[in-house]
Formats: C-alpha cells, structure tokens, sequence
C-alpha cells in the first residue's frame, strides 16, 4: 500500500512525495482513511511509529475547504510537552508545503503577546499545551467554538502530568459535533475510561500490542552498586565500552541528577548537555538543536525528553535511573531505533532498584540479558566504590575535634570543682580596700542642698492668686 491509496487530496501527496515519504506506516494506513471520513478514532502504536503523520496528514486534507477567522480557529492539537509541540509545528512546515495554512504555537516558557497576534491574525491550527491554552481562553484572546478537529497526542502521559482536568475542561469548550483523534503509545485503564467520555462510537486502530518495544532495539541490563560515586563510574565505564554511539539519550529521574552527571561526564572529557523542566524554552530550543546538529554527543535528560523527541538517527539510550513508572520506559527506548533503524538500550539497574525493573520486564513481557562491563570495567567500579567520602570525612574529623574539645573543657571544669579550697592564714594580710574612683565627668553638677530653701507647699502670700483674695458675701 502506497499513500494515494488511503484518499489523501492531490496537494497533501504532493508534499508527501517531496518528503520522501514513499509507504505509509501500519499506525498511518489504519487511522488516516476513517480520520478523513469525520470518524472518531483511537490510536494505539509504540513510539517511533509514526503517529505524528496519522493525524497530519488528514487535517491538511480536511482544511483545504474553508479559512480561518481572527480568534477562532479550526483544528487543535493538545500536546503534553513544549518539545512535542514545537516538533508537530515542524510537520506542519515539511508537510503542508503545498497549503496556505496558519499554524500558531501556544506554549509556555515563552513571549504571550506575539502569540495573541497570531490568534488574532487567524490560525488554521493551533498546537498548545492545555496550560496557555486555558490562559489565552480565560483572558478573552481565544474562542473554541470553531473547532472541527480536535487532536488529543500523548494521552496517557498527559494522566501522568496531571492534565486531565484541564483536558474535561477544555473539551466542555468545545462544540460538540467536533472530530477527536485520540494517540496513545499505552493504554492504562485510566485511560480507557477517560476515551468514553471524550469519543464517539470511535475507530480502534491497534497495530501493536500496548506497552510493546520495537523489534529493531537491543535492550540490555547492566548491574551496578548503589553508591552514587561508583555508579557514575559504571556510567562512564559504559559509555567508553561503545565504539560506535553516534549520539545518545542518557535519562535520569531527577532534575539534580541530571545536573550532576552532565557536571561528572564534562570533567571526564564527554561532549555533553542537558535537558530538564527547570530549564526555560530558549535553553531548552538551543540543546535540543546542538543535539540534532551532532554539536552534542550526549543529552542528559529527565523524563521531559522521554516523549515528543523526533531525531531519527539516535543510536544509543542510556537509562541511568530505572524509571518509576514502567510505561515511562517504553518511551524513553522508543527514542532510539526509530523507523526501522537499529538502536541500543542500557539500563542500569542496583540492587534497590530490582522491583522495579521486574514491573518493566512483566509490562514488555521480555526477559533482558546482562551485559557485561569487563574486568577492568568492574576493577574500576569496585575501587571507586571503595574511596571514602572525602566530604563526609572532613565533617567527621571535625565533628570528632569539636567533641574532644568539648570534653577537654568539661574535664578542666570537673578539676576545678574537685579542687580543695584553700583557708587564709594568721599570717596573710588582709586585702587592702580598693581606691575610690574619682568622679565622673557627667557628675560635674553635684545635687544642690536644699535643707534651707523655702517650703513651697500650698500658697504664700506672695503668691496667692487675686481673685481667691477677694472678699465674698456670707
């Protein structure tokens, strides 16, 4: 099956073609033909397959007819991350060469009046994140009654950040006769409850099995010690064991530890840059763009980067955390071996952390090998698991000091309360009574003796008031 085949206008295969895109995917060839009949439908495909393009393509067919009023726009697309978005903006501009489309970007991290003017100009389509959607809705920019499709990408990890309130809301704002794309890698009964409400008697397309990995990544797992010092070891050990990384994804669970091991793998000589929430977008645009112009050989990311990165030739994924949710890793592997491309998944697992990567294990239904480091590898890992913590150390000796100090203080009181007090003898002279001191300066007035002033209580005759001496008729 080829793309004309699916009912695709003219103008769309014709930007397709300068693509280069030639077959469709499994995920596009099922969802693309009822999509472009107005049906609702539910897509369920691993990442990597393509997704983006099943819900594209048909909404730049559907949008030949018409334009677009100032305010009201006529499709939207609901996007978890700022990264995802930015990245279907981009498969606007490859895909939609051939039509006058608006598309306007509404994400936080950035400016909010140049994206009111795009609204106000007219959009065709609107990318958001439900956040600064619902801002430029409830500051009067934004009007939702125009809406024909709306594209709901991600669902389940928009349950994981909490976007589902915000998801009910906006769709109560939307008409009711609208078209609703629902994509999904995983399908959580959460999930399947939540479809109920926001579909209407939709098409299920299913071309791989939910929470499956793709055929074309090596998984492996790597055993390492606890100690952060030592596990940053087996990282780096890792990491000097492949010859042939072009780039990799190095994902941790925490925003500090992603700090911290792009500080470690700098000062070991290692191309590196990072990726986090608490990064604003501009620093975020500009490491995801180094990274894609190979500038970069390693990303160190949270789970931000886990979904909506499209860079195709990404060779390795390094899982430095086992991921707290078992979900999450499908997605982060998905990164690599994108369109049929071979990729290379490692994931470092402790002894800590075995629970949950058994979860992984049962939700992929896959048994991972070892792999194994070598024996300088492990040499190395085991000595610097065997340093001690230098900082930890200092405080200790300083702890220790300021205790035998202390104790030095409470002997020297204790010898003093034991000491015999000594009686004065016959022959000791009394001490000689101290010098008075002389008077200060501020006593330069001395206190005036008053024994021989006058009495001035009550009045005198010199000072009776006149009219108590006037005389009165009995």
């Amino acid at each position: 099956m080829n793309f004309s085949e699916l009912g695709l206008s003219p103008r769309t295969l014709e930007a397709v073609t300068a693509a280069g895109y030639t077959i469709p995917t499994p995920i596009q060839a099922e969802a693309i033909p009822p999509a472009l009949q107005r049906r609702d439908v539910m897509g369920l495909a691993q990442t990597g397959s393509g997704k983006t393009a099943a819900f594209v393509l048909p909404m730049l067919s559907l949008l030949e007819k018409g334009r677009a009023r100032a305010r009201m726009p006529r499709t939207l697309i609901l996007e978890p991350t700022r990264e995802l978005a930015d990245q279907v903006r981009e498969a606007f501009e490859t895909l939609g060469k051939m039509h006058n489309l608006s598309v306007a970007l509404l994400i936080g991290g950035v400016a909010f009046e140049p994206q009111a003017l795009k609204i106000d100009r007219g959009a065709d389509v609107v990318i958001a994140t439900p956040g600064r959607l619902l801002d430029h809705f409830e500051r009067g920019k934004l009007l939702l009654n125009g809406i024909d499709m709306l594209v709901i990408d991600e669902a389940d990890r928009m349950l994981d950040m909490g976007f589902i309130p915000d998801i009910e809301r906006i769709c109560k704002l939307l008409p009711f006769t609208r078209q609703t794309l629902f994509f999904s890698a995983t399908m959580p009964p959460e999930i399947q409850r939540l479809t109920s409400q926001f579909l209407h008697n939709p098409v299920r397309v299913e071309v791989s099995r939910p929470s499956s990995t793709a055929e074309t990544i090596v998984q492996m797992l790597v055993k390492v010690p606890h100690e952060a010092k030592a596990k940053r070891e087996a990282l780096r050990q890792l990491l000097r064991t492949q010859n042939k990384v072009k780039n990799g994804i190095i994902f941790a669970n925490r925003k500090t530890t992603v700090a911290l091991l792009e500080k470690s793998l700098a000062v070991h000589g290692f191309s590196v840059g990072a990726l986090h929430g608490d990064m604003d977008q501009s620093a975020r645009l500009r490491t995801l763009s180094a990274f894609r112009a190979n500038e970069i050989t390693y990303l160190i990311a949270s789970d931000v980067a886990a979904r909506g990165l499209d860079i195709p030739e990404v060779s390795h994924v390094f899982n430095f955390d086992v991921p707290t949710h078992a979900e999450d890793y499908v997605h982060r592997i998905g990164r690599t071996g994108r369109a049929g491309r071979e990729g290379h998944a490692f994931t470092m697992v402790t002894k800590e952390e075995s629970k949950q990567w058994k979860a992984i294990e049962a939700l992929i239904k896959k048994e991972v090998p070892y792999f194994d480091l070598g024996e300088e590898a492990q040499e190395a890992i085991e000595t610097r698991a065997a340093e001690p913590d230098r900082p930890r150390r200092e405080r200790g000796e300083r702890r220790e000091r300021g205790e035998r100090n202390r104790s030095r203080g409470r002997d020297r009181e204790r010898d003093r309360s034991e000491a015999p007090v000594q009686k004065p003898t016959a022959s000791a002279k009394p001490p000689e009574p101290k010098a008075e001191k002389p008077r200060r300066e501020r006593d330069r007035h001395p206190q005036r003796d008053v024994s021989d002033a006058p009495d001035h209580r009550g009045f005198t005759e010199q000072t009776m008031p006149a009219f108590l001496m006037r005389s009165v008729k009995a």
